[in-house]
Parts: C-alpha cells; structure tokens; sequence
C-alpha cells in the first residue's frame, strides 16, 4: 500500500470528516472511496467515449430496418 500527503482546505477536510462520521467510517476509507469513485467515473466516460467511436449508424439502422413491424408483446407495451 501507498503513502499520499493530501494538503486538503480546512473547509472541504472539516466537510469530510462530518460526512465520514455520518457514513460511519474512518477519514483514511472515505478518501480512499472518494478516489476509487472519481477513477470510476473517468474510465466508465472513457469506456464509453470508446465504445462510440466504434458505433456504426448506418449498420444500427440497417438492422433496425430488418426487424419486424409488429408491435410490443406483453410487459414491453405501454
């Protein structure tokens, strides 16, 4: 495991501590967690920014052409 020294504004670290408190963990968890959720959150953008550069319109609407025109069956209808 690493070590980090994170300079954080009083304001923001005397937030996080109330929120730690709050969730009922520890300062060193509700960063690790807040870290391990921003890092999510890029890789799940540019998961998907990737995925669309991949996209192909034209093959989308050439199978949604050659599906059947029938309408919803059961739980699908609204």
């Amino acid at each position: 495991m690493a070590n980090y020294a994170l300079r954080v504004p009083e304001s923001l670290f005397a937030f996080a501590r109330k929120v730690a408190e709050e969730e009922q963990t520890s300062m060193n968890q509700f960063f690790v967690t807040a870290i391990a959720e921003k890092v999510s959150a890029l890789k799940t953008e540019a998961y998907f920014r990737e995925r669309q550069a991949r996209g192909d319109l034209a093959g989308m609407d050439a199978w949604l052409a050659a599906s059947p025109d029938m309408p919803p069956e059961g739980p699908d209808r609204l």
